[in-house]
């Protein structure tokens, strides 16, 4: 490669490196430098308080019981997902009469808007006059409050959760599907191999790499959910359904504690990467590249 291309190519990764500094980079770095000050309140500037904010976020109640929520919204919400999309996308992937249909109303949710999705699920939600409380009212049930207790708010958040992202993860599964040969099934069922065999030794290990794609972006969308939180429980009751990234939100813009939103943010961004480096040194020896 002569001198040319060489600064061809960087003039190309230019524009994305920029903007990626700008609006990536940067505003980490500025996030982990402020955590080390305090809040400046009208004229009183920031003072550096070096590790008192985390000092803080140790002793924070708050703080360890939106992480609890958050590893059980994760632990719940990611394997269902993941599954549910793999068995979609398993579903739709052969023709048959109407496949097309399926395939839409499978990525429907995907494409609705985050709080139009909240919304829907509030009025099946909503107790006495929602769809749910209907339908078990037919069986001489008596009302249910799912959103407003707190043994059971954090796993209707999961419902909605797992219902919008299991058509999205659905389309990696199925475009990974129709990049395999399909002589390979059809050679391990001439040799009298089940179906089940070829799905576990053929079809799944082939689909690792898309595997380790989605649970990457399942473990990110766990630690990043808001605004489903801001419009169906307001992370109630008794923070029972509040996750980090709410938290954060809570802290920084309602409360108005900057730092402290700051220090809380580091901690979920060190959180994030090292769950996504766990996941590559975890995932990438079962993973078969072509």
């Amino acid at each position: 490669m002569d001198r040319r291309d060489w600064v061809y190519g960087w003039l190309l990764v230019l524009p994305a490196m920029v903007f990626l500094g700008l609006f990536t980079h940067l505003p980490a770095i500025a996030t982990i430098w402020n955590s080390f000050f305090s809040t400046p309140r009208g004229r009183r500037p920031k003072l550096f308080v070096g590790l008192e904010n985390y000092q803080r976020l140790l002793d924070d109640p708050v703080f360890w019981k939106v992480m609890v929520n958050n590893l059980w919204f994760a632990l719940g919400t990611i394997p269902l997902s993941i599954a549910l999309a793999l068995i979609m996308a398993l579903s739709v992937q052969r023709a048959f009469a109407g496949r097309a249909l399926v395939r839409m109303a499978y990525f429907t949710p995907t494409v609705l808007p985050l709080i139009a999705v909240a919304n829907i699920w509030l009025f099946f939600y909503t107790p006495g006059f929602g769809l749910i409380d209907q339908i078990t009212g037919l069986f001489g049930l008596g009302q249910s409050n799912l959103l407003g207790s707190p043994d059971t708010a954090l796993f209707a958040v999961m419902a909605v959760t797992v219902w919008k992202e299991a058509g999205f993860f659905m389309i990696f599964y199925l475009a990974a599907l129709q990049t395999i040969p399909p002589h390979l099934g059809e050679a391990a069922k001439i040799e009298g191999a089940p179906t089940g065999t070829v799905f576990w030794r053929i079809t799944f290990p082939l689909l690792m790499p898309t595997t380790l794609f989605v649970s990457i972006n399942a473990v990110i969308n766990s630690f990043r959910m808001v605004d489903h939180i801001f419009v169906l429980t307001g992370g109630g009751p008794d923070n029972a359904s509040s996750l980090l990234l709410f938290y954060i939100y809570e802290t920084s813009f309602r409360f108005w504690d900057t730092a402290y939103g700051a220090t809380l943010t580091v901690v979920m961004l060190a959180l994030l990467g090292v769950l996504a480096i766990g996941q590559f040194l975890i995932f990438d020896k079962k993973v078969h590249y072509k």
